[in-house]
């Protein structure tokens, strides 16, 4: 052993290893205290590269699903309005055939049948042109190449297109001005256009309904993807809380044996007075 004075070799080494432990126990306090592990880029870059982009998909598919739910309300309106309409076509077609049996009508009944009839068209235009989704017609035609954003990425692959037609009584060929019951001729006459316009709002639904089960299954998927993608952004920045402190533990004792050993080789040059005579 070399005894020195000017230079204590052993209490430079002991600093250092005890500077080295604390460095290590401010870590470990760090990931204690905030529950991460890779809290900025100087704990892990690659890590960090790899976290910030999950945890982007994750935000994003958070939002996608909102935007899914949202989605799913406006075909639900669109849909329930439809089927509004449906049934009235239904009731105009019965009136329609009501009015052509020529040989039980008569002059008062086919009048009482057509304000009926004018009436359901007027309820028919009042839906169409009423039905909104936060101030966004969804039935007079302008509801056209509407883009849902139902993914975490601006791809198509993670939109769905919408368009439904007008739906409308001048649309559907049984306008008022078109369309009545008031006569037997007019009643067979409107027999066919109802049954045409039915046909074309079922249509028009049927493909609506389609839109809004796809709708629903992204979701659901989006749903699982988030879980999925959470779980594996917190396996790579969480604090593994177990280990952390049975590491903390071990540091705690370095520190108490470093801070007891630099305390002993700082009294090492005092052993040189005794070879003093």
């Amino acid at each position: 052993m070399s005894l020195s004075i000017n230079t204590n070799i052993a209490a430079i080494d002991a600093y250092n290893n005890l500077n080295s432990t604390s460095n290590a126990m401010q870590t470990t306090i760090q990931q204690l205290s905030s529950g991460l592990q890779i809290q900025t880029a100087a704990d892990n870059a690659s890590g960090y590269v790899i976290s910030q982009g999950l945890q982007t998909q994750a935000n994003g598919l958070g939002v996608a699903i909102n935007n899914g739910q949202n989605a799913i309300s406006v075909l639900q309106i669109a849909s329930g309005a439809m089927n509004q309409q449906v049934s009235i076509l239904q009731r105009m077609n019965e009136l329609a055939t009501q009015a052509a049996n020529q040989g039980a009508s008569n002059p008062n009944s086919l009048a009482a049948d057509q304000q009926e009839f004018q009436a359901l068209q007027n309820q028919l235009d009042q839906i169409a042109n009423s039905t909104s989704f936060g101030g966004t017609s969804l039935l007079n035609g302008s509801y056209t190449n509407q883009v849902f954003q139902i993914g975490a990425y601006a791809s198509s692959v993670d939109q769905v297109s919408v368009s439904i037609g007008a739906l409308t009584t001048g649309a559907l060929n049984v306008a008022t001005a078109a369309v009545s019951i008031g006569t037997v001729s007019a009643a067979i006459s409107a027999m066919a256009a109802v049954q045409s316009a039915i046909m074309t709002v079922a249509s028009v639904e049927a493909s609506v309904g389609a839109v809004q089960n796809q709708v629903q299954a992204v979701v659901a998927n989006d749903t699982v993807g988030q879980q999925n993608v959470q779980a594996a952004n917190s396996a790579l920045v969480d604090t593994n809380m177990a280990q952390a402190m049975t590491t903390f533990s071990s540091q705690q004792v370095l520190m108490q044996a470093g801070v007891a050993m630099l305390s002993q080789a700082q009294a090492l040059p005092q052993l040189i007075l005794k070879l003093i005579p």
